[in-house]
């Protein structure tokens, strides 16, 4: 019966009572990301529809062309998230500093940290979007902290999650014991549970990488691109899929539902830049949903949710999936650094391919 049916609120107080007892800032500020996606998700679908939004826009401090919904979806989170007293601070991929919370506000023991819009180049060719979001606790007596307040390693995350604004609403996440997936039901205006305690496939034959970056690819990365791509024929003995949708939600979210690996590795289109998501408010919550999960995150050669962060907004190489498929990338790399010497054919880079090389096959 609908009246039934598990909402996520009903959702995280049951939760916490199955852990011993309440949390009632970690509740409420929970609810207060809900309201946050569910406006967001309202001005992401009225597309063209909506006023433009009387904001100013710019280069955001990575360099990134701001588009109106960006600066729109991160003051709806700054607003519905600064006035309950759950938080003494907020820090986001639109603003270079952290975020006070105002005086007239009072002040709670947790941090968030947040993508507002993750694929917003998407927006105009009408392409799933989300807002990625991590909590974490203030250190001790701390209620107005600094950007290194911040700087806490992925696996002190209290919870983690992500919202998508696809083909249906959603919200998926972890309180550190499990994954959850919540769809918005439009009829009572509430995320509902739909798909309990997901678990990554192990098996798979889907890989998403920008081919594009290739001829910028670390050896190990190259490798085991290659070895997909000679599908039955090649050492996996299976035919794999490419996919790339450049919205790191969507592509979690497959991963989830079928299996795969994503990839955004090490490489050297821009040397003072190795890597490419951030950290903080984009590899680590999505880290810990796929390691709740069942899978497995890791720079290529460290876990993400061990790295010790020292800036605000620090990237990092992100590859992410099901475990057997991480665990091979990791193996490549670690056999890449050790100077062992692996020779293997590839049809992706011999004369007939779509890319064209000259000489003998590739060495690592």
């Amino acid at each position: 019966m609908p009246h039934r049916r598990t909402t996520l609120s009903k959702f995280i107080i049951e939760d916490q009572r199955r852990r011993g007892g309440p949390d009632t800032d970690l509740t409420a500020l929970l609810n207060d990301v809900q309201t946050a996606c569910k406006f967001i998700s309202s001005a992401v679908a009225r597309g063209n529809l909506r006023p433009p939004p009387e904001f100013d826009t710019g280069v955001n401090v990575q360099g990134e062309e701001q588009k109106p919904l960006d600066v729109l979806a991160n003051d709806i989170v700054l607003r519905c998230c600064e006035w309950g007293g759950e938080l003494c601070g907020m820090a986001s991929e639109e603003m270079e500093e952290p975020y006070s919370i105002p005086d007239k506000y009072p002040r709670g023991p947790y941090l968030l940290v947040f993508d507002p819009l993750d694929g917003s180049s998407n927006i105009d060719v009408n392409l799933t979007v989300g807002t990625i979001f991590s909590v974490l606790r203030a250190p001790d007596g701390v209620t107005d902290p600094t950007a290194e307040d911040f700087l806490q390693p992925g696996t002190r995350q209290v919870a983690a999650g992500f919202a998508l604004y696809g083909p249906s609403t959603m919200i998926v996440l972890t309180l550190g014991d499990g994954v959850h997936g919540f769809t918005m039901d439009p009829e009572i205006g509430a995320f509902t549970l739909t798909h309990p305690d997901m678990k990554v496939p192990e098996t798979t034959c889907e890989f998403a990488i920008n081919a594009s970056n290739e001829r910028f690819w670390e050896l190990p990365v190259r490798r085991y691109v290659e070895e997909c791509i000679q599908g039955k024929t090649g050492p996996r003995g299976a035919d794999f899929n490419m996919r790339w949708v450049a919205s790191l939600v969507a592509e979690v979210y497959r991963i989830l539902i079928r299996g795969g690996v994503f990839m955004y590795p090490t490489d050297s289109k821009n040397p003072k830049q190795p890597g490419r998501l951030r950290l903080l408010y984009e590899a680590n919550p999505m880290a810990m949903i796929i390691e709740q999960a069942g899978g497995a995150a890791s720079t290529g050669r460290k876990r993400i949710l061990e790295v010790v962060p020292d800036r605000l907004h620090q990237r990092v190489p992100l590859i992410l999936g099901s475990k057997a498929e991480v665990e091979l990338l990791v193996k490549y790399h670690q056999t890449h650094d050790s100077g062992e010497e692996i020779t293997f054919q590839s049809p992706l880079f011999n004369t007939r391919s779509l890319f064209r090389t000259t000489g003998p096959a590739l060495e690592t």
